[in-house]
């Protein structure tokens, strides 16, 4: 199941999401710290509960361990609003009220992802 993240669990995730790279939690420590005091057993232990959720992996790199994230956001963000979705009584319904929120260029952007989604399914299929 995919949960919201809490605000410091969405901060290290943003930081993850954006570097290209597997990180130590002192580097993700160091980031943080521009814009607020944390403890570095603070942020280990947000950085050990989002991999045991899922949303990083770990190695070891000599006697630390480096993170990465185990998708990415577009990902995480797909699975978290598929069980939104699955959450309503009536799915069509809940898409329909979620159209009526966004902007007409978003659902534009939407029509032409469904479109090219669809047309790969028919080229791919017997």
């Amino acid at each position: 199941m995919v949960r919201p993240l809490g605000t410091l669990e969405q901060l290290v995730m943003d930081r993850m999401w954006s570097w290209g790279h597997p990180v130590a939690v002192r580097e993700v420590l160091e980031d943080l710290q521009r814009e607020r005091t944390l403890a570095y057993t603070t942020v280990m232990t947000v950085m050990d509960n989002l991999r045991r959720k899922g949303l990083l992996t770990r190695a070891k790199d000599g006697r630390a361990y480096v993170y990465r994230p185990a998708q990415t956001r577009e990902q995480h963000t797909a699975a978290f609003m598929g069980e939104v979705l699955a959450g309503g009584a009536d799915t069509s319904v809940t898409l329909l009220h979620f159209l009526d929120h966004i902007p007409p260029e978003e659902v534009a952007s939407l029509r032409l992802a469904l479109d090219t989604h669809l047309q790969g399914r028919t080229s791919t299929t017997p």
